[in-house]
């Protein structure tokens, strides 16, 4: 899920093709923006009919782009990266890709994917809410390819793509730690959905990995990109007396109140140090240019599939951000141990044994969780304070 409003900018092009005849020549002389030539008769190109078909050959068409938006690319967050990443497929490909920002998960993204397949050959949707709704339209449009972030659901022209952000999480929970003082940590949720819940519990496994007393207090806010709201929710987990706070939200807002506290927190998706560089800690952050040149890449090449794309620490996709200014070398250098030895294969974040915080057994010693068992988490592990809302 992910979630806004909408406001729609596409920019068209109009071709036109100029046909001047001139008496005495045998050939025609085309200008315009159009990709195809018109052949000149035989007879009148006597003598340089191979030339010319050597040198009039049309350009490879490169293919029209479209990327839907959950929030505005001034989110800080999310969308920034996002939109980062459709910046570096541009300069990469030399295509200029339309953007559709503030577009809720409801029946208007569908609306406004389905237009987009009107006019484009790849659509990028980048919330898990639109998944049924590009699904409806890819079967709709054969010809269009679809890519959907952070969803399961694939068809013949339809495939996946998101990282095991869940890496970066446990690196963040390390950190965050190391600086507590009163070993009591917040963490903002967006909604209750595997996706966060998976990061949630990262964080508090890669905290109590360097700290076993650690206790983690969480609230849900519902909403992917509210500043207010999750401003609010930061607070509420301060007067609890947490003094080191995560979020996966949108928005550098929990970053913004835990630094009127004076406390330490990070955010989500980019690099939000430099809203409050004295009390940052550090986040997991999206790297998507390089997938989103990959991806159309392959439709030019004609060799794309409709995989389901997991990116990680390993292929750069997933990493996290410069460390806050506050934050000492033995604990940056233990998150860095710690990084290697997952790159590697050495650490993997969900091996057991792992009990929930019912007291349940939820991964065996010894055992490792596969992506699947992942993308499905439903229970909060030991050290959690919360429940998953229905």
């Amino acid at each position: 899920m992910k979630r806004r409003g909408q406001a729609v900018t596409f920019s068209f092009a109009l071709m036109f093709l100029l046909a001047v005849v001139l008496a005495g020549c045998g050939s025609n002389n085309n200008s315009g923006n159009n990709t195809s030539s018109t052949k000149a008769p035989a007879a009148a190109n006597a003598g340089t009919t191979t030339e010319a078909a050597a040198t009039t050959e049309p350009a490879a068409k490169k293919p029209t782009v479209a990327f839907v938006y959950i929030g505005p690319p001034g989110d800080g967050g999310y969308t920034y990266q996002h939109d980062q990443g459709r910046q570096y497929m541009e300069k990469e490909l030399g295509i200029k890709a339309d953007t559709v920002e503030n577009v809720p998960e409801s029946a208007d993204a569908e609306r406004i994917i389905t237009e987009l397949a009107q006019s484009h050959d790849i659509v990028f949707t980048t919330s898990f809410g639109y998944m049924d709704y590009t699904l409806n339209v890819a079967n709709k449009f054969p010809n269009v390819k679809f890519m959907h972030a952070s969803g399961y659901k694939t068809a013949a022209n339809m495939g996946t793509y998101f990282g095991k952000n869940y890496q970066g999480s446990y690196l963040a929970g390390i950190a965050a730690g190391k600086m507590t003082k009163k070993n009591h940590l917040g963490y903002v949720g967006a909604f209750p959905i595997s996706e966060v819940i998976y990061n949630l519990n990262a964080f508090t496994l890669g905290a109590q990995s360097v700290n076993p007393d650690i206790k983690v207090d969480v609230v849900w806010t519902n909403t992917w990109y509210d500043p207010a709201t999750e401003r609010q929710a930061a607070i509420s987990l301060l007067d609890k007396g947490a003094d080191v706070l995560l979020a996966y939200q949108d928005s550098p807002a929990t970053l913004q109140a835990a630094a009127e506290r004076g406390a330490f927190a990070g955010g989500n998706d980019s690099d939000m140090g430099k809203y409050a560089p004295d009390s940052y800690l550090t986040n997991p952050v999206w790297n998507w240019g390089p997938y989103y040149v990959k991806a159309v890449q392959s439709v030019m090449d004609g060799t794309w599939k409709n995989e389901q794309y997991s990116g990680d620490l390993a292929d750069g996709m997933i990493d996290i951000a410069p460390f806050g200014s506050k934050v000492p070398d033995d604990v940056k250098k233990l998150v860095e141990d710690a990084k290697a030895k997952i790159i590697s294969g050495e650490l993997d974040v969900f091996t057991g044994p792992i009990t929930d915080n019912q007291g349940k057994v939820q991964v065996q010693e010894g055992q490792k969780l596969t992506l699947e068992e992942v993308l499905s988490m439903n229970w909060l592990a030991k050290g959690i304070e919360g429940t998953i809302p229905k």
